[in-house]
């Protein structure tokens, strides 16, 4: 499979970009595929879709934020040729009841276990490069962060974890075939316990306060997320808060034989790196 095109989706994203470059080092044969990569490719534009599949052998998928295509996109996988697919879901997707939050993530694994090829499915818990590359970072740097979320913690991985998993489970053939991880960091940490760390690390004083779904909604819409981004984003901490996605794994280990890195030294890395300077 080494020898094999793998297609990137999402190669500008937060893991494309990080499993693009770990398969370039392995000698793997790289399409890195976006709505702004040189290989086109738009979940809304299913005409972008046979030219970046085309003598593809393996597929990274990252799932668009609505529910269905997913479903198209694995029948034209199967028609161009390609062997295997690794898609990125969330982290127990099978416990999410009748939540709202994720609908996208679990017709996208329904695809994907339906088809045949062989298929693998990595379920990481929330990003620590939330902190620093997503929607806390502003926040944090101006000195509060404030989030539904309590008491119930959360098991946050690094996403250069999650990339190196996704990397080794593309090109290391048959071993991973029909199997899902949940991926999670090593202990589980409350909001209010990360940012105190990000603090210290920091060096200066950053806050955390809990606040309702709702208003985090329209926090979100004031800073210029979309109502259905950002009620989507706040369904997730109810989800949260059942408490059903906190307990840590080892999943992760036996995909890398190794333990996941520490929230704590993503926060020094992070630091260190000017992430939360003013």
């Amino acid at each position: 499979m080494s020898n094999g095109i793998t297609l990137v989706l999402g190669a500008t994203g937060k893991t494309g970009r990080r499993v693009a470059a770990r398969l370039r080092l392995r000698g793997t044969p790289v399409r890195a595929a976006s709505r702004s990569s040189g290989t086109r490719f738009d979940w809304s534009d299913p005409g972008s879709w046979d030219a970046a599949l085309r003598g593809a052998a393996a597929v990274y998928v990252v799932a668009p934020r609505v529910p269905g295509p997913v479903h198209e996109f694995v029948a034209r996988a199967e028609a161009a040729g390609v062997r295997r697919l690794v898609l990125l879901s969330g982290r127990g997707a099978d416990t999410w009841g009748d939540s709202p939050f994720g609908l996208d993530m679990r017709s996208a694994e329904d695809a994907v276990r339906g088809s045949a090829l062989e298929w693998t499915v990595l379920r990481p818990s929330n990003f620590a490069q939330n902190f620093d590359e997503d929607v806390f970072h502003a926040p944090l740097v101006a000195g509060e962060l404030a989030l539904p979320a309590g008491a119930v913690p959360e098991p946050f991985i690094d996403v250069e974890d999650v990339a190196d998993a996704a990397a080794a489970v593309l090109t290391e053939t048959g071993r991973h075939a029909g199997r899902t991880y949940e991926l999670t960091g090593p202990r589980a940490l409350t909001f209010g316990e990360a940012v105190e760390l990000i603090s210290r690390a920091a060096g200066r004083p950053i806050a955390y306060r809990r606040i309702s779904p709702a208003e985090y909604a329209a926090t979100l819409v004031a800073a210029g997320v979309s109502e259905d981004d950002a009620h989507h984003v706040a369904e997730m901490f109810v989800l949260m808060e059942r408490g059903l996605i906190a307990a840590t794994t080892d999943d992760l280990t036996a995909v890398l034989g190794r333990a996941a890195g520490t929230f704590e030294d993503y926060v020094v890395r992070a630091a260190a790196a000017g992430a939360w300077r003013r």
